[in-house]
């Protein structure tokens, strides 16, 4: 979201922003991109967990703001199913949704990944309420969907103008490096993600079971929280190094210095920002089609759906030179379909 208001700001567009806040401190820099900004507090806790709507949704129901936003017959964009109470209290206004997935598969994932009895219970009454809640999404002027599958889905129940608007993200330009000659004893392949995350946790097991064994090649997993058992899972790998919460500049290395990153997911919901992340700024990225669901993606990445084929692509990627060649390819698609700009004037042409 910073970075579609980033965009936004270079083109001009005056920005008042209404953010919901429950804990991060107001940040000078949106003051600079924006010409006013309100933050509202977040009702989270048991009495909004007992509406019949969306926790998501019922939390950030606020009056306040909806006072504010009739001060003027702005255009209003809303990020994500999140906001929707606005849409049903504001119906004469030009609403547009940014739907950040379809929520209700994308929690019912996250409810069949969750160990903890309380909290897959949790996810998958959100799952129902998010299912029953969507169809709000019909009154928008706009839905702008992440992906193909999405925006498909969109107009599946009914939502009468939906447009491909791709995620913003932090990449302005490409910055990957090639890589010629690629050292057997150097070269690592990379998996980066938040590892507290059951999905994450669940590829890291698919990676122990099926990839890691493979001695010959260096691997590093990195990212946030990874819990004690992680840790003891990876310590038998002599080929596998752990990198517990690396600050910014240590994950950009790590991803521009890696000859392959590997991005597994068993979830097609949304767009994968770490896949865009690791094309602007990586080499050689081996993906399962889940990861490239919906989008054009898959042209830029080597796809593998099951661990045999995974094994052998990542061997032969691992000695494969990354040529200029293979950065003016990225440079050619990710600058006609995913930068921030062609994204913020798909967003005005809607306006």
């Amino acid at each position: 979201m910073f970075y579609r208001i980033k965009a936004l700001s270079s083109l001009g567009v005056e920005i008042h922003l209404h953010c919901f806040t429950y804990g991060r401190q107001p940040a000078d820099e949106l003051n600079r991109l924006c010409a006013s900004v309100t933050y509202y507090r977040r009702h989270t806790g048991f009495i909004s967990a007992l509406s019949k709507k969306p926790y998501i949704a019922q939390s950030r129901q606020c009056a306040e703001l909806i006072e504010n936003l009739r001060h003027d017959d702005a255009p209003i964009l809303l990020e994500g199913l999140h906001c929707c109470s606005v849409l049903e209290a504001l119906s004469d206004r030009r609403i547009l949704v940014r739907a950040h997935n379809v929520e209700h598969e994308y929690y019912a994932r996250l409810a069949a990944a969750e160990k903890n009895l309380f909290r897959r219970l949790y996810l998958a009454e959100e799952s129902r309420r998010l299912r029953n809640y969507e169809t709000v999404l019909t009154h928008a002027h706009a839905v702008l969907a992440v992906t193909k599958a999405d925006a498909d889905h969109f107009k599946a129940i009914g939502c009468r103008n939906v447009v491909l608007m791709p995620s913003s993200h932090p990449n302005d330009i490409i910055v990957s490096q090639p890589c010629h000659s690629p050292c057997a004893n150097t070269a690592y392949a990379l998996y980066h993600a938040d590892l507290s995350v059951a999905e994450n946790i669940d590829s890291v097991h698919y990676l122990v079971k099926n990839l890691f064994p493979q001695s010959q090649i260096n691997f590093v997993v990195a990212g946030r929280n990874p819990s004690k058992r992680m840790v003891d899972m990876l310590a038998p790998f002599g080929n596998v190094k752990l990198i517990a919460n690396p600050d910014d500049e240590t994950m950009r290395r790590l991803i521009r210095e890696a000859q392959v990153q590997l991005l597994l997911t068993g979830s097609p919901t949304g767009l994968k920002l770490k896949l865009l992340n690791s094309l602007y700024a990586g080499r050689h990225c081996l993906v399962n089609h889940n990861m490239v669901a919906g989008t054009e993606l898959g042209r830029l990445c080597t796809v593998a759906d099951n661990a045999d084929m995974q094994r052998d692509a990542l061997t032969q990627l691992m000695q494969t030179p990354f040529t200029e060649s293979d950065i003016q390819h990225r440079r050619t698609l990710l600058g006609t379909l995913y930068s921030n700009l062609s994204n913020a004037n798909i967003l005005l042409a809607q306006i």
